[in-house]
């Protein structure tokens, strides 16, 4: 039996709007999401992540899940600036749900969003 090196391999937010979604995470991130059909039904906008070094995720529309604001939080990596991420939140449809926390021996801090579509989502940055 090997020991995992993290504790997540693949996340997945739920969107209604697809396009709006990877609009509203690619203008607060800075990062560009890869479109990808996984059959007829079902369609992602993958986040940029080094394969096999670290966990990666995706939008996903053609889901039974729905936007939430109530289980599963997934804390999304705001680098190199959270206070820049934050400041895009609005201007992209998002809203601040839960303001800057910092985190205790230099593990940086994290706020709450909600997205365009509904969803509870974590920022964090060491910065």
């Amino acid at each position: 039996m090997t020991t995992p090196t993290h504790a997540a391999n693949w996340f997945e937010i739920p969107a209604n709007d697809l396009a709006r979604a990877q609009r509203f995470y690619e203008a607060v991130l800075q990062r560009t999401l890869k479109r990808e059909s996984m059959g007829p039904e079902l369609t992602m906008a993958i986040f940029p992540y080094a394969q096999g070094g670290g966990a990666g995720g995706a939008l996903v529309a053609g889901t039974p899940q729905q936007p939430s604001l109530q289980g599963t939080l997934v804390y999304l990596d705001a680098e190199p600036s959270l206070d820049a991420a934050v400041a895009r939140v609005a201007a992209a449809g998002g809203q601040l749900l839960l303001p800057r926390v910092e985190l205790p021996d230099g593990m940086g801090a994290f706020v709450h969003i909600q997205d365009t579509e509904g969803n509870r989502v974590g920022l964090h940055a060491l910065s």
